[in-house]
C-alpha cells in the first residue's frame, strides 16, 4: 500500500501549483485523506483534509481560501490546488491516508490519526 505524491516545483509568489497523490490500490477510496507539510527547521503541520466521499473538507487557517483539496476515488487520487502561493508555503508536502476505513463524514487534522504517508514532494515559492 503506497502513496505517491507529485506536482511540486519552484514557483514565484502569487503563482499556482497542483499537487497530486496516487494511491496504489482502490482501498484508499474508503479512507479519509489529507496533506501535511514540513518546512526546514519547523515542525510538520496540517494543511488540508477530506472525508472519503470528497466532503466535508478542512483547512489550516494559513491556507484557507487559497488551497483546495479534492479527490477522485475512481482514480485513487487526491489533489491539492494551491493558488496565490507565498514564500511561507515553501515546504515538503506529504499526502496521507487513514487506514481504518472510517466512513461517513470523518476527516482528521492530527498527524497521529493517519496510518499511511507518501514520500513527499518539494514546493518552493520564491519572493
Amino acid at each position: 500500500v503506497q502513496l505517491q505524491a507529485s506536482g511540486g516545483g519552484l514557483v514565484q509568489a502569487g503563482g499556482s501549483l497542483r499537487l497530486s497523490c496516487a494511491a496504489s490500490d482502490g482501498t484508499f477510496s474508503r479512507y479519509p485523506m489529507g496533506w501535511f507539510r514540513q518546512a526546514p527547521g519547523k515542525e510538520r503541520e496540517f494543511v488540508a483534509a477530506v472525508a472519503w466521499r470528497g466532503s466535508p473538507t478542512s483547512y489550516a487557517n494559513s491556507v484557507r481560501g487559497r488551497f483546495a483539496i479534492s479527490r477522485d476515488n475512481a482514480k485513487n487520487t487526491i489533489r491539492l490546488q494551491m493558488n496565490n502561493l507565498k514564500p511561507e508555503d515553501t515546504a515538503v508536502y506529504y499526502c496521507v491516508a487513514e487506514g481504518q476505513g472510517t466512513g461517513g463524514s470523518a476527516y482528521y487534522t492530527e498527524a497521529v490519526q493517519y496510518d499511511y504517508w507518501g514520500q513527499g514532494t518539494q514546493v518552493t515559492v520564491s519572493s
